[in-house]
């Protein structure tokens, strides 16, 4: 009689600090998996904690009520398959602490596979929370021989190497796996060489979901030896699957089963941003958001983002004009929030900033008006907006781009104030692009309407933060074609002035950009969180001293 092998995957949603209701998703997930005839349910890396816990972690009490959460499915989850749930695990004999997957069956632990490799580059810490554990050998779980490196462990040979010279007959392979522009190649890459250095069919099971400026993208997946796919889990969506296994002549083989296509990068890039801010929201408690409409393409981009993470009807638009706020500009917010079916409200700032100015007159007196009157406008629609943030309990959500963020082309405590920021990671050529790709593409996980909410005429018309008499961005930085191709240069690629300007930048040009970069440092360190998209988000990925004298020689 051929054996077989069959494992569910439990590729979900979990929340970093609820205990209780990440151990109520994995019981629902092991029923779907005894209700299938499953052996095992494989649950993602740091499961019933969620991921990324940063120092949370390094409380006592949280790792060991974390623990006792896990040793609670144990005994409630007794009578049916294995479960493979990542956690924490403290040593009581020497205090260290490791990020553990635990095995359960039978009411008790049956297998603990402690973290070899601990990733302390980019976004992470590990380094600093966890102690490296020793490569763990493979664990038996009805006929098959289970290997389980954890996330950063398969992404180098030799902890899958040496579970498959112990014995091991398939990979399943736990995951937190943050989300980046380009990644799922990535890390498809990395498990087609494991595959093929260990002739042993591969399980990636990774988290799905936001948590805080990380997203998790799911997209898990069944490799055979040779590297051939035969099971593809959707992205940025939580998914139950059972994939069998024969054991043939050869060792195990996976069976084909699901295979969802997976979306492009402009499609993962707003599927990220999108879920980033409905799981922030989710998570925080807040049902409603609201932001500023400028009627440019920034805060439209925006409130279409919003609309399709929570729905129309919980999104406020409002529109604040100045004196210097052009008929179009009221006309396109206005048009917009028709089209998209949100709320639109208006205030006026005018007798505000007349009373701030006068408060201000007699110290002001013999100045030159200048930026300080600009912000002064920004700053009093923060001030607003958050009264009807504070008032209605709707999240203030900030709008400004990559590309205004990186050079500090906006007013701390104006236009920044806000509780997260949807396009943080988006440069400004991105956000042009991304709005046509949104017209022309609708689809299911999105709540908001179909077809062309953002008009063309809020895309093409020039960029202003009208704050004086006929202002373009272009008054004050490069065109943003010139301008997000060297922040390319200096932020994503690390490049030097003179790389830069051998590749046809004005050297002055480049030098005013990057100036721009590090003086704006300070504003960075206090803005909104948003998700993180590229491999350079800043403060995740790109960690710079606020006050920094080094200038790059030309």
């Amino acid at each position: 009689m051929t054996e077989r092998f069959r494992l569910t995957i439990g590729q979900l949603n979990a929340t970093v600090g609820d205990l209780p209701g990440n151990a109520a998703k994995a019981r629902d997930a092991w029923h779907e998996a005894r209700a299938a005839g499953a052996d095992m349910l494989a649950l993602p890396e740091m499961f019933i904690t969620g991921y990324q816990t940063q120092d949370l972690v390094l409380r006592p009490a949280f790792a060991r009520q974390a623990e006792a959460a896990i040793m609670d499915l144990a005994a409630q989850l007794a009578d049916g398959p294995a479960i493979g749930i990542g956690g924490p695990y403290r040593d009581e004999a020497d205090g260290k602490l490791y990020n553990a997957y635990w095995v359960l069956k039978g009411g008790q632990m049956v297998a603990r596979v402690l973290k070899h490799r601990l990733p302390y580059q980019q976004l992470f810490d590990e380094l600093r929370l966890f102690h490296p554990g020793p490569i763990s050998g493979p664990y038996p779980v009805g006929a098959a021989r289970i290997g389980s490196p954890i996330c950063e462990d398969s992404w180098s040979p030799d902890v899958a190497e040496t579970l498959a010279e112990t014995g091991a007959e398939i990979l399943v392979v736990p995951n937190g796996s943050p989300y980046h522009r380009a990644k799922m190649d990535l890390r498809m890459g990395h498990m087609v060489g494991r595959v093929v250095e260990t002739g042993l069919p591969l399980v990636y099971v990774n988290l799905v979901g936001g948590q805080d400026d990380q997203l998790y993208d799911g997209a898990s997946f069944v490799l055979n030896p040779g590297g051939h796919k035969v099971v593809q889990l959707p992205a940025f969506a939580e998914a139950v699957a059972h994939v069998d296994f024969t054991c043939t002549p050869e060792g195990w083989r996976a069976e084909p089963g699901q295979m969802v296509p997976q979306p492009d990068d402009w499609e993962q890039d707003y599927h990220a941003m999108m879920l980033g801010l409905r799981d922030y929201l989710r998570k925080s408690g807040f049902r409603k958001v609201l932001l500023g409409m400028s009627g440019g393409i920034d805060s439209a981009l925006v409130a279409t983002i919003a609309c399709d993470a929570i729905g129309p009807e919980n999104v406020r638009c409002v529109m604040l004009p100045s004196e210097y706020t052009s008929a179009h500009s009221l006309e396109d917010a206005a048009d917009c929030a028709h089209r998209l079916g949100a709320r639109l409200d208006e205030v006026h700032i005018d007798g505000a900033r007349e009373a701030v100015t006068g408060a201000l007159a007699h110290l002001m007196a013999g100045t030159e008006p200048d930026i300080t009157e600009e912000n002064i406008q920004s700053r009093l629609r923060g001030l607003m907006l958050m009264a009807l943030s504070n008032k209605f309990g709707e999240m203030l959500l900030t709008t400004g781009n990559k590309s205004e963020v990186a050079v500090g082309y906006a007013t701390i405590y104006g236009d920044m104030a806000g509780g997260y920021n949807p396009i943080k990671d988006l440069y400004k050529t991105r956000v042009f692009e991304t709005c046509r790709w949104r017209n022309a593409n609708h689809r299911d996980w999105m709540m908001g309407r179909p077809g062309e909410v953002i008009t063309p005429r809020i895309i093409s018309k020039p960029p202003s933060a009208e704050l004086r008499p006929d202002q373009k961005d272009e008054d004050s930085l490069p065109p943003y074609e010139v301008l997000d191709a060297i922040l390319e240069g200096l932020v994503e690629k690390d490049l030097s002035l003179a790389e830069l300007t051998a590749q046809g930048f004005d050297a002055e040009t480049v030098r005013k950009v990057e100036g721009l970069l590090y003086v704006s440092e300070w504003k960075r360190y206090q803005a909104a969180p948003g998700p993180r998209i590229s491999t350079k988000a800043f403060w995740l990925d790109r960690r710079y001293p606020l006050v920094n004298r080094w200038r790059d020689l030309p």
